[in-house]
């Protein structure tokens, strides 16, 4: 059955999407969370239990041996830092020369149990991108939960504090933006100026790059929406500003997201809504080869070509 991606696609001539080599693996390892923010598509929460098993990570870690094309790992979650096997996993990936992301929601840095982590996470090269909505506290706690953004700012300056985001520095930190609500983000350069000046004149923080994401309308913000009568006017919106330019950098051509239960998906937010690719990691001996090369695509992959487009790494246009 044709959903509404598909068929834009179709009435702009463009053809379904296709993936070429895998230079980025994508690893959530579980739905746990110190946090439950309104816009997350993990359902991620304190609450959550589910998370990547021992044989997992291992198996894991053998694929990525035997994956010449891939160049990055980029590890999610829930909280990645709160899996037991997060540390392990990214020595062993730094130890094959791969480049690692850590999707960190900051508060984390805070956290008991955790207070070695951003130091681990310098002495390993770790790229840190995390989440931090607005430059100040009332729309950030408005969506994350209140002292979310003062203990952002802590963790914020405890990763300048090593490195993180100083000029000459090769510790990268950047920072992702979220719409509070059912909008589009703003001018992703315009937007990272308002943030640097901002977080350095208020906060004396420093910062990489801002990307600026668009909200999927799925799982818990598609609740959101459906709660608030939005969910047909923002899908509607997405439709409307759909972007061709943008359909040949989305992020799925050159990923492959691996789920908790060992499941192979075309990003994150098909592994939120259960739509794998119909292989596993036990079924695949890399992670370059005998892995479908079409995409499964439904009416929330226009948040990825609405406007300037939407990635993992920020706007596409």
């Amino acid at each position: 059955m044709t959903n509404a991606f598909q068929r834009t696609l179709r009435q702009h001539g463009l053809s379904p999407i296709r993936r070429g080599a895998v230079e980025t693996v994508q690893v959530n390892l579980g739905r746990r969370c110190n946090q439950a923010c309104r816009h997350c598509h993990v359902d991620a929460s304190p609450t959550r239990t589910e998370a990547a098993s021992d044989s997992v990570i291992a198996r894991i870690l053998w694929l990525l041996e035997r994956s010449p094309s891939t160049r990055i790992v980029d590890i999610t979650g829930g909280a990645p830092e709160l899996h037991p096997a997060f540390k392990e996993l990214v020595r062993s990936a730094r130890g094959m020369d791969l480049h690692v992301i850590d999707r960190c929601n900051l508060t984390i840095l805070s956290e008991p149990g955790q207070e070695d982590t951003a130091e681990f996470l310098a002495a390993h090269s770790v790229e840190v991108v995390a989440s931090l909505p607005c430059y100040g506290s009332d729309n950030v706690d408005q969506q994350r939960g209140n002292g979310v953004f003062e203990a952002s700012i802590a963790g914020l300056r405890q990763l300048n504090r090593l490195g993180y985001g100083q000029p000459d520095s090769p510790l990268t930190l950047n920072l992702v933006y979220n719409p509070l609500g059912p909008a589009l983000p703003p001018d992703q350069e315009g937007l990272q100026s308002a943030y640097k000046a901002r977080l350095m004149e208020d906060f004396g923080v420093r910062f990489n790059s801002l990307y600026t994401n668009t909200n999927m309308p799925i799982s818990r913000f598609r609740r959101d929406l459906v709660r608030h009568g939005q969910l047909d006017t923002y899908t509607e919106l997405l439709e409307n500003a759909f972007n061709p330019a943008a359909v040949s950098g989305v992020m799925c051509r050159g990923m492959l997201s691996v789920g908790y239960d060992g499941r192979l998906f075309d990003c994150d937010f098909n592994q939120m809504l259960d739509m794998d690719v119909g292989r596993d990691i036990w079924e695949i001996d890399s992670l370059c080869e005998n892995v479908p090369t079409g995409i499964r695509t439904d009416s929330h992959c226009l948040g990825c070509t609405a406007g300037a487009g939407s990635s993992c790494g920020g706007a596409l246009q």
